[in-house]
This record gives C-alpha cells, sequence and structure tokens, in this order.
C-alpha cells in the first residue's frame, strides 16, 4: 500500500480526464486523508464539467453565425460608463479558432492576473482587435452614451491586420452609424466569448490609463478605484479638486 503523499503526488501528475477511474481505484482506501481526496477530486472534476458546459455556451452566438457563413465575427464591449474620470474605452475582438481561451469570461468576473493573462493571449493570437476612447471631453460635450458609441466606432475603425469584420456583437448597445451586421445582446460579456475578450482588451487598457493618471494625481486612489467615485475619491475631490481629467458633467452636484 502506497502512503498518502505517494497517492497525492502520483496524483497531481494525472489529467482531470483520469480523475474518476483515480477515483475508483481509491474508493476501498478506508484512510481518511484518501477519501478526502477522492472528494477534493469529485469536486474538481464537477467544476471542470460546469465549466466546460459553460464554455459552450460561449460560443452560442460565434458558432451559431459561422454555421450561416459568417466568419468574421467582432465581439463589441467598453469600460468607463461610471467613473468620474477619465476616457471611456471601447474594444473589438475577432477571435481565432485555433486558441484555446477556456475560462474566458466577463472582465469583471476574473482576477486582475487573469485579466492580464487573457489580455496577452488575445493582442498576440487574435485575428484583429482595435481599441477605441472618448475623452472626459468629448463625454461633456455629447454625454456618456453618445460618447461610448463614439468609442466603439473608433474601435471597429481601429481593428488591425487590414480586416473588417462580416458581423458585430455588442454588449447590449446598438450602433446605427456602423455598416455592419450586429446582434446587441443583454450581459454579452457572460455570454459570448468574442464579447467576454473585448470587455478584458478594453478594461486592461483602461486600467492601465487610469494607473499613469494615478502616477500624476497620488491622492485619488485611481490605482484602485479607477476613478469611480469611493470615499478616498471623493475625499481627494474635496481636499485637491478637479484634475484635468475629471468629468465636469459627472461631477455638477459635489459640494
Amino acid at each position: 500500500m502506497k502512503s498518502v503523499k505517494e497517492i497525492k503526488a502520483f496524483v497531481s501528475e494525472r489529467s482531470i480526464d483520469e480523475y474518476d477511474q483515480i477515483i475508483a481505484c481509491l474508493s476501498s482506501d478506508a484512510r481518511k486523508a484518501i477519501q478526502t481526496l477522492c472528494l477534493q477530486l469529485a469536486r474538481q472534476k464537477s467544476a471542470h464539467e460546469q465549466e466546460c458546459e459553460r464554455m459552450q455556451r460561449m460560443y452560442h452566438y460565434e458558432n451559431e453565425l459561422k454555421s450561416k457563413g459568417i466568419k468574421l465575427i467582432a465581439g463589441m464591449d467598453e469600460v468607463g460608463r461610471g467613473p468620474l474620470i477619465g476616457p471611456v474605452v471601447a474594444a473589438a475582438v475577432i477571435l481565432d479558432d485555433k486558441t484555446d481561451y477556456f475560462g474566458i469570461n466577463d472582465s469583471k468576473k476574473l482576477t486582475a492576473e487573469k485579466r492580464n493573462y487573457f489580455y496577452d493571449k488575445i493582442i498576440q493570437n487574435a485575428v484583429g482587435y482595435g481599441i477605441g476612447m472618448a475623452s472626459h471631453d468629448e463625454i461633456d460635450e455629447i454625454n456618456i452614451l453618445n460618447a461610448t458609441k463614439l468609442a466603439m466606432i473608433r474601435a471597429v475603425k481601429a481593428l488591425n491586420n487590414s480586416v473588417s469584420p462580416d458581423f458585430l456583437l455588442i454588449d447590449a448597445l446598438k450602433i446605427d452609424d456602423i455598416p455592419i451586421r450586429q446582434l446587441n445582446i443583454v450581459k454579452g460579456d457572460e455570454k459570448s466569448a468574442s464579447i467576454a475578450a473585448a470587455s478584458i482588451v478594453a478594461k486592461v487598457t483602461r486600467d492601465d490609463l487610469m494607473q499613469t493618471i494615478h502616477e500624476a494625481y497620488p491622492n485619488y486612489g485611481f490605482n484602485t478605484n479607477m476613478g469611480y467615485g469611493t470615499d478616498l475619491h471623493y475625499e481627494g475631490l474635496r481636499k485637491y479638486g478637479m484634475t484635468p481629467f475629471h468629468r465636469k458633467s459627472f461631477l455638477k452636484n459635489f459640494k
């Protein structure tokens, strides 16, 4: 009989596809540590199967469109509609079919480490990606909704590798000024891998920008609140006033 340590070392080298067989072999081992290990493996296998099912759903819209002969599908999303400072940032991403994006999700549901992991993978492997912004001044001039649409238009125009999408999957919004077939999906960043990818690219881009602004104006906590109206942010506004990057239209009633 192998020791618990030896069994755990063996299991650590096995793939999740082998877990059912391992659990069956270990089920007769009465040692508490081994039974606990079996329970852990069963939970991990179940969680993996649920994630596989979620990933199938994440490609539902893309697969349906591709079955109709539509090849270049761009997911679109934006970040930064709610903050008091900085631009709204949009991204358009056409995912490739060869890269494994297993685990991709709405950027808000990922850790910063996971977002950066997927960001690098998307930038390196996507068929194309584009980033568009609308500044704080443009937000003040044309309002946040119109500025968001402007950023999205710019993201499509900025798609690299000279690619032009055949279809757009857009999180919630409809963009009338883009002459490309499109589908707006409520909570699309939770339902489409392409939109989730766009949300990741947009968020990492904007978070990096807010880090840069934080270095110039360190008294507002932009490195942690990303420009949202936290207590620290409002405290900074009371003490130091608005920076050149604040959205004046968002702070009309601030005292």
